[in-house]
């Protein structure tokens, strides 16, 4: 496909145009609307990779460590989130949440969730009993549950697309397979270099995703942290088997890694998914689990921060082998608290991949994270809730490119 040239100078470059990225671009604009502003996209359409590969989940805020920057963007961004959906008509749906102990052994991890989501200013969150969680999940058992109303559906792509539209109407270019492959500082400038040539732009805000370290590193940000790839695949239900669950059930997960374990997510297709798993792979578009990318691979194998993870982590770590390797594997986890399921209930889903942030230290890093030269502005770690929150990372950036850039953006 023929693509028109790309504006050799722009006043504010954005590259990735997934949610996040197109979401900065409309909050720059709307502070700005004068402003010449380039959206850089490497593939062919928008909201190709983690945007367009995840369970649609807006979560209501309540994993979070308070105070955090994802306790205090999810909440809010998924406030905004709502309101964007009901000014542009797409379609959501509050089916709610559930967090299941199945244990005894858990319910003090299902204390500290209930009080950090209450901290959080969670809405309606209240603890279940058995008796009242068969009243929302007659299919799920559990010793006891957290439940979250306000917890919702979403098609995240669909957000995307109208983000786009809102941007281009304003007079933005969005420039689709145009990968951005260095970003170097030249006096009162940052040089974009990309798949049509090169750009002039007195600010870049660079939302890479899986790419985001590699870019800040071309920039003269710090190296660390480091993102490595991890995949989660998804089982789908047979569509006869998909009043399993009414909403979203999930276990009480791990509280010092940041996957969530295997749940079980409607989704506002009419699909119902079972996962994702957290495998750590090859590539970092590795959407079929064989593909391997040396220079992904590399750069993954001779970070410190890697092996560092996989030492500590190695009983996990196979157990995701066993569930990417068995399919009852991955059914009897989830079967755990849905004792319905069968193995014949589920086909082969979608897989996403999760840019996750890995400190030189070891660290699975758990906010979000973001870092700055004079002149350009990156995020480095923004997993989920990253797409519910998108709109009030969208605040926080160019509030924050207000104090880093000097930049008067009001």
């Amino acid at each position: 496909m023929e693509h028109r040239p790309v504006a050799p100078a722009t006043d504010v470059a954005i590259v990735g145009a997934g949610i996040l990225g197109l979401a900065v671009a409309r909050e720059v604009l709307r502070r700005r609307p004068a402003t010449r502003l380039t959206v850089f996209e490497r593939e062919p359409e928008i909201a190709t990779h983690q945007t367009g590969h995840n369970s649609g989940v807006v979560h209501a805020g309540i994993y979070y460590l308070p105070d955090s920057l994802k306790a205090q963007l999810c909440v809010r961004g998924a406030r905004a989130l709502y309101r964007f959906c009901e000014e542009h008509r797409i379609r959501f749906e509050r089916c709610g949440k559930v967090i299941v102990a199945l244990a005894e052994s858990e319910l003090p991890a299902l204390d500290e969730l209930e009080r950090r989501g209450r901290a959080n200013g969670v809405d309606g969150l209240s603890r279940l009993d058995p008796a009242g969680l068969a009243e929302i999940e007659p299919n799920v058992r559990g010793v006891a549950a957290l439940h979250s109303p306000e917890t919702a559906i979403v098609d995240y792509p669909a957000v995307a697309a109208a983000l786009a539209a809102e941007i281009t109407a304003a007079g933005a270019e969005i420039a689709t397979g145009c990968g951005v492959s260095a970003l170097s500082e030249r006096g009162s400038q940052v040089l974009v270099e990309h798949e049509r040539g090169q750009t002039c732009a007195d600010r870049v805000i660079a939302c890479a995703g899986a790419w985001s370290d590699r870019l800040a590193r071309s920039s003269g940000a710090p190296a660390d942290p480091r993102i490595v790839p991890f995949r989660g695949a998804y089982m789908r239900l047979r569509p006869e088997r998909r009043g399993l669950v009414n909403g979203l059930v999930y276990p009480v997960p791990n509280p010092e890694l940041p996957f969530l374990g295997i749940h079980v997510t409607r989704h506002v297709s009419g699909d119902v998914l079972l996962g994702p798993s957290a495998l750590l792979v090859g590539a970092r578009d590795a959407y079929r689990l064989r593909r391997v990318n040396p220079r992904d691979l590399a750069e993954t194998l001779v970070w410190p921060g890697t092996a560092r993870v996989m030492r500590r982590w190695w009983r996990t770590g196979v157990q995701e082998l066993r569930f990417a390797a068995s399919k009852r594997a991955f059914v009897e986890e989830a079967a755990r608290y849905v004792p319905g399921l069968r193995l014949d209930d589920v086909v082969p889903g979608p897989a996403g991949i999760r840019a996750q942030a890995v400190s030189r230290d070891g660290r699975l890093v758990d906010d979000f994270v973001f870092s700055e030269t004079s002149r350009t502005l990156h995020v480095r770690n923004a997993p989920s809730p990253g797409a519910t929150s998108a709109l009030a990372i969208a605040e926080h950036i160019v509030d924050r490119a207000d104090a880093v850039f000097g930049w008067a953006v009001t």
